[in-house]
């Protein structure tokens, strides 16, 4: 039987490669959007152009009542979800002492509170099958933190706990949680690095070189399809950063 994906903030950047590799992989992945429609569009005629159809759906899911219509949508249309890709993100880059209390709420419930609230809306379906697949797409940033990213790292960094705790509760229910947290990947937020930047990161990564979106896409594609990894966080960082 073909399974159900959920991948957010699929329009674009490393969700968008996601959503392209499990649509070619016989998944029937239904990509969220929120503001990128036009993205969303050109994601869904890509797909079209190989035969492939995936639901593109409208949802902010830094708030319940879209999680909530989201996840209905899906349940009503294919009776089940079988995985939830939880890639939606966003970042503030500025100092922390600059920070407000509107970014905090922007940043944590973009980044964080929809892992928490898409995770906890999909569960009880995954939980009546006894079979299910959460991955959230975490960062580097939230293992080692980043200056001038302090929020995001914040963000990141409670993803990482939300993995390990929820793999431990809901492990009995044959339903496996984990984290990938890239390094440097190349994608629109990273457009703020100058060139002399990325020649200087990539000085200091021992592959000497900066990862591409297709490089977590194929980590996605793994984490689905294997029976026995879970509450990890999995760092795709060229060896940036090793622990």
């Amino acid at each position: 039987m073909e399974k159900i994906a959920i991948v957010t903030g699929a329009s674009q950047g490393i969700g968008r490669d996601i959503a392209k590799h499990l649509a070619r992989h016989r998944i029937k992945v239904i990509a969220n959007y929120n503001k990128s429609e036009r993205e969303a569009n050109e994601l869904k005629k890509e797909l079209e152009r190989e035969n492939i159809q995936v639901d593109i759906v409208k949802a902010d899911v830094s708030k319940r009542e879209d999680i909530k219509k989201l996840v209905q949508y899906v349940i009503e249309k294919y009776k089940k979800i079988d995985i939830l890709v939880n890639n939606a993100g966003i970042s503030e880059y500025k100092l922390f002492t600059d920070e407000t209390d509107d970014d905090w709420n922007k940043v944590i419930n973009t980044n964080l509170y929809s892992a928490f609230a898409m995770s906890q809306e999909v569960i009880p379906y995954m939980i009546q099958k006894k079979d299910g697949c959460i991955i959230n797409i975490s960062s580097i940033w939230g293992i080692v933190g980043a200056s001038m990213e302090v929020l995001y790292s914040i963000s990141k960094a409670g993803m990482n706990g939300l993995t390990k705790a929820l793999a431990k509760e809901i492990g009995p229910s044959n339903i496996r949680v984990n984290s990938i947290a890239p390094g440097m990947i190349e994608t629109k937020i990273n457009n703020r690095f100058s060139k002399e930047d990325i020649e200087q990161i990539k000085e200091d990564i021992p592959l000497e070189r900066i990862g591409k979106t297709e490089d977590i896409a194929r980590c996605v594609e793994w984490l689905v399809e294997d029976r026995y990894t879970t509450g990890q966080i999995i760092s795709i960082n060229g060896g940036w950063n090793i622990v």
